[in-house]
């Protein structure tokens, strides 16, 4: 993994996903009171802040905006010393390859003992239903790694560590302050709902669905409400649109309900502005189903 091989997926992704209504990131700007995001193409990035201190999670694309971005929210860089990481793909540990920016180069690393294997070559990332291999990430930040179930806490915040394996081996979601659910790449919203993470890029679709069953049934014994906020594909507030499709694949070429709020190309970044990112909340995802 390094710069050109983000600005690769950027015009391989483009060229092959646009107009499939795949990718839906949420613009930059803030959900709320606590979580904002920045837009990297069609990934983002999320930061928590509680009593004046913020966590980044995720590490989005090798990425030049990135700081210009972050000053829209007016989150320092600097500022940032904690960041967890959900998997290791491409677009969400790039601004802490060694060929980045490095603005987080003194940040500890949080993410699963069992994803760390690709970090040290033990694994190999395959995708393309395990056609094709990834280059392997390069990385020098102070890393602590997690296990499933393991409870959290840093500078009061407290992150609650979920193993869903599938889409990478050592896929992990965090949920925080127990109403935040971070799910990086195991749910993908559609117009009619969640589905299970695009099947292209899993590892195994089988272990994945699986995963999401099991995610499930601990977020539904829960109390109070909680927000699911996805890599790719904004979030909601709503466990049963979440996971409406949890035993069916996202399958990028097969024809899927119209989502009025996905772009043709979700790497054109247009609407991404500063303006919009200081004055506008970002909603949730719509179901499309419910309105028919």
């Amino acid at each position: 993994m390094a710069r050109k091989d983000s600005e690769k997926q950027k015009k391989f992704m483009s060229r092959v996903f646009r107009g499939k209504e795949i990718f839906k990131p949420l613009n930059t700007g803030w959900i709320d009171e606590h979580v904002a995001c920045v837009r990297e193409w069609v990934a983002n990035i999320f930061f928590y802040t509680k009593n004046g201190r913020t966590i980044m999670i995720d590490a989005g694309y090798n990425y030049e905006r990135l700081g210009e971005k972050m000053g829209w929210l007016d989150i320092d860089p600097a500022s940032i010393q904690n960041i967890l990481i959900t998997h290791q793909d491409t677009d969400h540990v790039g601004a802490l390859e060694e060929d980045s920016n490095l603005l987080f180069k003194d940040a500890t690393v949080y993410l699963s003992e069992i994803e760390n294997r690709y970090l040290t070559g033990r694994v190999r990332r395959k995708v393309l239903y395990g056609f094709y291999k990834l280059p392997m990430v390069k990385m020098d930040n102070r890393r602590v790694l997690l296990t499933d179930g393991q409870v959290i806490t840093i500078d009061g915040i407290k992150i609650e560590c979920i193993l869903v394996p599938g889409h990478t081996w050592g896929h992990m979601v965090y949920l925080i302050d127990d109403q935040y659910l971070f799910a990086g790449d195991t749910i993908w919203f559609g117009a009619d709902g969640g589905y299970s993470f695009i099947s292209t890029l899993a590892e195994s679709n089988q272990l994945a669905v699986k995963s999401l069953a099991a995610l499930e049934r601990k977020l539904k014994r829960r109390t109070g409400t909680i927000k699911i906020i996805t890599g790719h594909t904004g979030w909601t507030d709503d466990l049963e649109f979440a996971f409406r499709h949890r035993t069916e694949l996202c399958a990028p070429f097969k024809k899927r309900m119209h989502d009025p709020n996905a772009p043709y190309d979700g790497y054109e970044e247009e609407g991404d502005t500063e303006q919009n990112a200081r004055g506008i909340r970002l909603i949730k995802q719509i179901d499309y189903a419910a309105k028919r």
